[in-house]
């Protein structure tokens, strides 16, 4: 029996779902069947009434249209958490060859994706996050997670090698979607009419970024089964680019779970619990999970972005001059996430607590 992490840094080795889901399966297994989550309806796929807020970056680009459109993302963030970007400004050709490149990592036979397993003390490589028990329960969803930036030697060696484009095409990617992070980040400093530039800028330079690739085969029985369990990002904001038209991303709101629908070219964009802190409140990190096909596989790729090492996590200070009292503590981003990573899995709830005056 392996021995069990002591911290959220790294997981315990767990079988392969996709190769699961290939011996044709009629029943799942019982360390997936979710027994554990409370019942709450979901908005029907296609619910008009119900979905997510869509922003147009070139409308807050044009002068004429900006002042619309950052109305529109302020409430998306105040009100949702999580909007879909449109005309953000990735070329298709990126989105295309990023996409093609982890289908083809997946498709690889186990024992070469093996090459790659986490090890001990680390959660990077192709494998599970914060199984942290040999009873744990699990997702129905294979993952690979690689850090990206800022770039060193290091980082790149741990990247896929196979398929062989697959590191070239990473970095072009990865340089796109810190522009579009940095731009985003503008809009909401604007919006929130905070003027410091290193709101935005601290995500640029020396931003930091990470990518998780969630592979979710199809199954047997998706309604016993979580794809990724209920939680919100502890990241600064997340973007998501979904690799098919099969639906699975559901966002909780107003006591309903809604699916996100895939829009051919958009980005996802998430916000999570760094940003909720330096909004003071004003914006909300939103609750989400991925549930399953059973008949379709998914493939999703997160990009996951926090500001610099030196930027202090914390309420802007603008947004305390006209007398709102803070109500989050302010400290590193090293403190930050030594508090998450020493924090209980499924208590991200408690975790946000912590650092709440």
């Amino acid at each position: 029996m392996a021995k069990a992490p002591n911290s959220r840094r790294w997981s315990l080795p767990v079988p392969s779902v996709q190769e699961l889901a290939s011996q044709h399966l009629h029943t799942v297994p019982p360390r997936y069947v979710r027994d554990d989550f409370s019942d709450i309806i979901t908005v029907p796929s296609g619910d008009h009434q119900l979905r997510l807020p869509l922003i147009d970056m070139t409308k807050m680009v044009n002068p004429e249209t900006q002042a619309v459109e950052l109305h529109k993302l302020h409430s998306a963030c105040k009100e949702w958490g999580i909007f879909q970007l449109i005309n953000h400004g990735v070329s298709d050709e990126s989105l295309r060859n990023m996409r093609k490149q982890f289908e083809e990592f997946f498709e690889l036979p186990l024992q070469e994706k093996k090459h790659l397993a986490q090890r001990p003390g680390s959660n990077e490589g192709y494998g599970h996050l914060f199984v942290m028990s040999e009873e744990q329960k699990l997702e129905w969803q294979d993952m690979l997670f690689i850090k990206v930036l800022p770039f060193q030697s290091k980082i790149l060696e741990s990247w896929p090698g196979n398929p062989y484009k697959f590191r070239e095409i990473l970095v072009n990617y990865v340089e796109e979607m810190r522009k579009v992070t940095v731009s985003i980040m503008k809009f909401i400093a604007m919006a929130l009419q905070i003027k410091d530039e290193d709101f935005y800028e601290s995500y640029n330079k020396e931003g930091k970024c990470d990518m998780r690739v969630n592979f979710y085969p199809a199954c047997p029985e998706p309604e016993k089964v979580i794809g990724i369990h209920p939680h919100v990002d502890v990241h600064g904001i997340t973007l998501l680019q979904e690799c098919s038209d099969t639906s699975g991303l559901q966002v909780l709101k107003d006591g309903h779970w809604v699916f996100v629908e895939p829009i051919d070219g958009a980005l996802t964009v998430d916000i999570g619990l760094i940003l909720e802190m330096m909004s003071n409140g004003i914006y909300k990190a939103p609750f989400h999970r991925a549930v399953v096909n059973k008949s379709k596989e998914r493939l999703a790729i997160v990009t996951i972005c926090c500001p610099s090492s030196s930027c202090r996590i914390g309420p802007a200070k603008q947004l305390l001059q006209s007398g709102s009292p803070p109500l989050y503590k302010s400290l590193t981003l090293e403190e930050y996430f030594e508090c998450f990573y020493n924090s209980p899995p499924g208590s991200d709830i408690p975790f946000i607590d912590k650092l709440k005056i």
